[in-house]
């Protein structure tokens, strides 16, 4: 009978709600008291063992930016709500996916309008969510609604976890669409604030020096082509932008 090697068994990651207390000076004088305050927030643990942390909102979803800490400062630190996870923030959390999954399906699809709906019950749990303020802003560049698309720019480009690797596609997608619907300032300032952020990309040299062409501003689209492609020599469409630039 074969036997199991215990080295091969894989604990199961934490995930759950947790709370913090901590203790707070109201008022002054005579009517100053001590009070207790209590902070909700998600947890999980990632690949490599630390635990990613953000504040419940409200809605009792994660919100705002993360936070990392190591298993043994949640173990100290924070009390597990087991009950309000499976009770409020699991419901919750599911029910935002799903709104979000129906919304990029519409989208990519090219109902606009049913997609702009579905997001915006996704940020009635949150108006933080990433991949909803994307896509809403994707909705309006792809209807030509160009107000409406830079309130979401601006919305979007003073949120750091906009920028994170796993939204890459997401603002990829963005910053293609402000050019294309001739936003060319705003594209150059949004793949800047990417630029922070990943510095090693050279699409992100490339589609900034393509949004400077558009400008008219030849000699700072040279400087970021040829940032495109020493860190790609073979990039294509770097190579033929450049040579149209000569050819000017």
């Amino acid at each position: 009978m074969s036997t199991i090697d215990s080295t091969q068994l894989t604990a199961p990651k934490i995930r759950g709600a947790f709370s913090s207390k901590s203790m707070q000076d109201i008022g002054t004088g005579t009517t100053k008291r001590r009070v207790v305050q209590t902070f909700l927030y998600y947890a999980e643990e990632n690949d490599i063992g630390d635990i990613i942390l953000r504040t419940l909102n409200e809605n009792h979803v994660p919100s705002g930016p993360e936070q990392i800490i190591t298993k043994d400062e949640l173990l100290e630190s924070f009390t597990p709500e087991m009950e309000l996870y499976t009770k409020s923030v699991f419901p919750a959390m599911r029910e935002l996916g799903k709104s979000l999954a129906k919304a990029e399906r519409q989208r990519q699809l090219g109902n606009v309008f049913t997609a702009e709906m579905k997001y915006n019950e996704a940020l009635a749990f949150d108006e933080n969510s990433i991949r909803a303020n994307f896509g809403i802003g994707l909705c309006y560049l792809k209807r030509n609604e160009a107000a409406k698309a830079l309130d979401i720019f601006k919305r979007l480009i003073s949120l750091d976890a906009a920028f994170e690797d796993k939204h890459k596609h997401l603002f990829n997608a963005f910053g293609i669409s402000l050019r294309k619907n001739h936003l060319f300032s705003e594209a150059v300032d949004f793949y800047s604030k990417a630029l922070n952020y990943s510095t090693d990309d050279e699409n992100l040299f490339f589609n900034i020096a393509r949004s400077l062409t558009e400008l008219g501003n030849k000699n700072d689209a040279y400087e970021y082509l040829n940032k495109c492609l020493a860190i790609n020599p073979d990039f294509t469409e770097g190579k033929k932008l450049k040579t149209f630039l000569s050819k000017k």
